[in-house]
């Protein structure tokens, strides 16, 4: 939330009449774009544009905010659920969602264990995930959602969920494994790309859980003349690109 109130605290107005045309675009995202999105932002900054204020949290948390009448112009989310709330309470403009990204769900350790994680069969992989605390995102979050889903199809649910530590979004997640309060943590193939501080242990099955996909919209509320070019920067050729650099998969 304090992402967000700094961006409203963006004056609108100047003088001369004519400052709502330079407030930049304000965008609600997925935490796990952090580093993604930024650079998007600045490769659109550098073609003249306004750079766009962008809010990283949680989905969840971005959809409720939305929900409660925050005045954001597009909304980038980590899972299809959260998109189509917005969607069935008629939030966003629904010819402009585009699924764009996708992502793989990976266990991450600190960089310097040496730990493997076994996907079959059952009884190994419960054995290394219950050999100390597991981070997970709360699963009203993608992430969280996502890992809860694989686990259950591997059958090692019921083992492992004594041993979970929930944090409020992937990033945070992230960074329990990073301090060494989790030796291991279930996040995105990009979060764990993104930190020097950890290394990728395994990777779920993309089978054994929801595809893990982005879509992103213009939201109703919108009237920033400039958040329409913006999102289609984002779901270009050029805009993907950004992202596949950052471990995504272009879709």
């Amino acid at each position: 939330m304090r992402y967000l109130m700094a961006a409203l605290a963006i004056p609108v107005g100047l003088a001369n009449g004519t400052a709502y045309a330079q407030r930049p675009p304000l965008v609600l995202a997925a935490a796990s774009l952090q580093e993604s999105l930024t650079a998007a932002a600045d490769a659109w900054a550098k073609k003249g544009h306004v750079k766009p204020t962008i809010s990283f949290a949680a989905s969840s948390a971005l959809a409720r905010q939305v929900e409660s009448g925050a005045p954001a112009d597009l909304f980038v989310s980590a899972d299809e659920d959260w998109m189509n709330e917005l969607a069935k309470r008629n939030l966003i403009v629904a010819s402009t969602r585009v699924t764009f990204l996708g992502n793989r769900l990976v266990v991450a350790a600190p960089a310097s264990s040496t730990v493997r994680i076994p996907v079959r069969p059952p009884a190994a992989l419960a054995r290394v995930l219950t050999g100390g605390p597991l981070a997970m995102a709360d699963t009203a979050v993608p992430a969280g959602k996502y890992g809860q889903a694989s686990l259950e199809k591997l059958g090692v649910w019921a083992q492992v969920s004594p041993k979970v530590v929930r944090a409020e979004n992937v990033r945070a997640t992230l960074a329990l494994v990073e301090r060494g309060a989790a030796p291991l943590g279930i996040v995105y193939a990009t979060d764990a790309k993104a930190s020097a501080k950890v290394r990728i242990a395994g990777v779920f099955p993309e089978n054994t859980h929801p595809a893990i996909t982005y879509p992103v919209a213009r939201l109703k509320a919108s009237t920033n003349p400039d958040a329409e070019a913006f999102r289609r920067f984002l779901v270009s050729r050029e805009g993907k690109a950004i992202f596949v650099r950052y471990g995504f998969s272009a879709r």
